[in-house]
């Protein structure tokens, strides 16, 4: 019977609690994100993550060694195959929208709604801050 060596792993939970002052709750929390000092940091054994497959190698002891075994998805960590199903989903609504334009007005505020999601869809890809919606202070 054929043998495979198999990597599981999980993310533990490390957190800290720091105080900052700062004039609005965005500030401070990009003064939280920018702080590095994490001397006080605190495992949470009880939150950690998932067990999920990060590698598969053929043989006993093959971690590492020789080329690795496509990992199947639904093994896989889940907040990764979310996003990957969120891009695929991303750009699915992208082509239904831009159908939409080309060829007959859609239904009285929907087209804004899906290109504010598509904006924020392509923020959260890029890793960059949400973009500022109507109504929202300057």
């Amino acid at each position: 019977m054929p043998e495979f060596t198999i990597e599981t792993t999980y993310h533990l939970l490390i957190f800290r609690h720091a105080t900052y002052s700062a004039d609005t709750p965005e500030v401070a929390c990009r003064l939280a994100i920018e702080d590095d000092d994490w001397s006080g940091q605190r495992e949470d054994c009880e939150s950690s993550g998932e067990t999920h497959v990060t590698g598969i190698w053929e043989g006993a002891s093959a971690a590492y060694r020789g080329q690795a075994i496509p990992v199947p998805a639904h093994f896989g960590e889940a907040v990764q195959r979310k996003a990957a199903q969120f891009e695929l989903m991303l750009g699915l609504l992208k082509i239904i929208v831009g159908d939409a334009q080309a060829r007959r007005p859609p239904p009285a505020g929907w087209l804004g709604k899906a290109e504010r999601a598509i904006a924020r869809g392509e923020a959260i890809l890029e890793g960059a801050r949400d973009p500022v919606e109507p109504g929202d202070a300057p």
